[in-house]
């Protein structure tokens, strides 16, 4: 849900088909993995929607946004041409540029001990 959602006075009504959100901040952009029910409620699809903030003239904001909608039957055509083209990007024009590993962080103050501690769960 996006806060000015709260806003409009179709809220109440559109808060009934949206079951789970994931929001993914990427600089100035958020990007929101929605998903809804149809009116329904008999099936599912996916809402991606980028969403950017913009700075109006009289220095009020507002947010530009662009959304797709993916239904099941082409999850997986979606996401095939998305590795495709991620890869295509990465082997051909972004050679220069590391790929990122997802290494796990190490809480402020924690040695390098492997990150595990023997903590008995049970007796907590």
């Amino acid at each position: 849900m996006y806060k000015d959602d709260f806003e409009r006075q179709d809220f109440a009504d559109r808060n009934q088909e949206d079951v789970w959100s994931k929001p993914v901040r990427a600089g100035k952009r958020t990007y929101f993995f929605d998903v809804k029910t149809t009116k329904g409620n008999n099936d599912y699809y996916l809402t991606i929607t980028e969403s950017k903030r913009r700075q109006e003239a009289d220095g009020s904001f507002s947010f530009d946004k662009h959304k797709i909608f993916l239904y099941k039957e082409d999850f997986d055509k979606f996401r095939d041409g998305l590795e495709e083209v991620i890869k295509y990007m990465r082997d051909n024009l972004l050679k220069d540029i590391p790929e990122r590993t997802f290494e796990a962080r190490k809480p402020e103050g924690q040695e390098d001990g492997g990150g595990f501690s023997d903590v008995d769960f049970d007796k907590l």
